[in-house]
């Protein structure tokens, strides 16, 4: 038996699916340097869990910096035209670089690039779900980033940490690794240790993140923090942890790897839902009556007229909207069947005084059950 064979049989059970994200620290030595001999190591450790039957699909950064470095860049454009050049150029080496790490191992890689709007756009969602999917089917290594030559703000993710969370949650991956430079969540108030696990993300814990200074990078612990707290939601437990450590994959999933790791939280949303509450940009928002709250919250029902008592913002029936309470906290997402306009006869009429000015809306459902989800 080989000392490779020996430890996978020897090793705990690898887990079923797993989004692994690289930040440009942990892919480079400087700007539009890369740092083949890391990548390939972690090439070799997502090998060594293919082979356990774990299934891989990897979240990266680094084009915008190797774009910077081809042309000479010492600071990341301002304008966004440039840093989609940057990014142009850059992609089709960080590809390249990919391929060759997976390549001794026999390990094919596919390109996939995401703006926003194909998560958003519900046709769009289940379309990259299926091609990951039959990806995966393939036996490939699916490698995504954003599509920074085409993204433009509103079609933006923001930053790839938000990416990352957002495909685990469409993957619905058992966990979210997310490897930088940091080497996890530090207690910076206290024992200035790192945290093992956080079991629920408080505003306490909000509040130990800090943002990045780093030429090439977007984000740093507070964006780390949103993906954690958007993964977990989703059933889907989250390590941070430092590209830097050698093994920390194996390290990590055995238990022994120096990190935070985010526990999960609530059951896995149906996929329906999980789109519904992750990957949406809300139009407006529509308030609701606190006697509404509890029949929305508690039991699972539709948000009829009678429970609301305004809005804000621009939207359309059909678009999706925030639902708070009286106290103006958001716990709930849904699509509206009513137009913003139309919103202040509902609240200000008694529902039969609304049902003869909206005849062919039965029962008068602002969101139906079925297109709600609590957050």
């Amino acid at each position: 038996m080989s000392s490779v064979t020996k430890l996978i049989a020897s090793a705990p059970p690898a887990p079923q699916r797993v989004v692994v994200k690289l930040g440009t620290g942990v892919l480079t030595t400087g700007i539009g340097q890369l740092d083949t001999a890391r990548i390939a190591a972690v090439c070799a450790e997502i090998a060594s869990l293919r082979a356990r039957g774990t299934e891989i699909i990897v979240v990266s950064s680094g084009a915008v910096g190797l774009g910077m470095g081809s042309l000479g860049l010492l600071k990341k454009p301002k304008q966004i035209a440039k840093k989609q050049a940057c990014a142009a150029i850059g992609q089709s080496r960080l590809m390249q670089t990919w391929q060759a790490g997976f390549a001794p191992h026999g390990l094919t890689v596919a390109q996939v690039l995401l703006t926003h709007d194909d998560l958003r756009v519900r046709s769009r969602y289940l379309g990259v779900k299926e091609t990951l999917r039959q990806l995966i089917a393939y036996g490939t290594i699916p490698i995504i980033n954003e599509n920074d030559t085409v993204s433009a703000a509103e079609i933006k993710f923001g930053d790839n940490d938000t990416l990352s969370a957002m495909v685990a949650s469409l993957v619905e991956a058992q966990h979210l690794v997310i490897l930088s430079t940091a080497p996890g969540l530090i207690d910076m108030k206290g024992t200035k240790q790192i945290l093992p696990v956080v079991a629920r993300i408080t505003p306490e814990i909000e509040a130990m993140a800090g943002g990045t200074t780093d030429e090439t990078a977007t984000g740093g612990m507070i964006s780390k923090i949103t993906a954690a707290k958007l993964a977990t939601k989703g059933g889907c437990g989250v390590f941070i942890a430092s590209g830097s450590e050698p093994d920390i994959l194996s390290r990590l999933f055995a238990g022994r790897g120096p990190g935070t790791f985010f526990v999960p939280s609530g059951l896995p949303m149906e996929s329906k839902k999980r789109w519904l509450a992750y990957f949406q940009r809300p139009a407006g928002t529509i308030t609701i009556n606190e006697r509404a709250v509890p029949i929305l919250r508690d039991h699972g029902r539709s948000l009829l007229a009678v429970g609301v008592t305004g809005s804000s913002g621009e939207f359309a029936a059909g678009d999706i909207v925030n639902i708070t309470g009286p106290d103006g906290t958001v716990f709930a997402r849904g699509k509206s069947t009513f137009a913003a306009e139309e919103i202040p006869a509902i609240a200000e009429q008694q529902s039969a005084a609304v049902a003869a000015l909206y005849p062919a809306r039965k029962r008068l459902e602002v969101v139906h059950r079925n297109d709600l989800v609590l957050l």
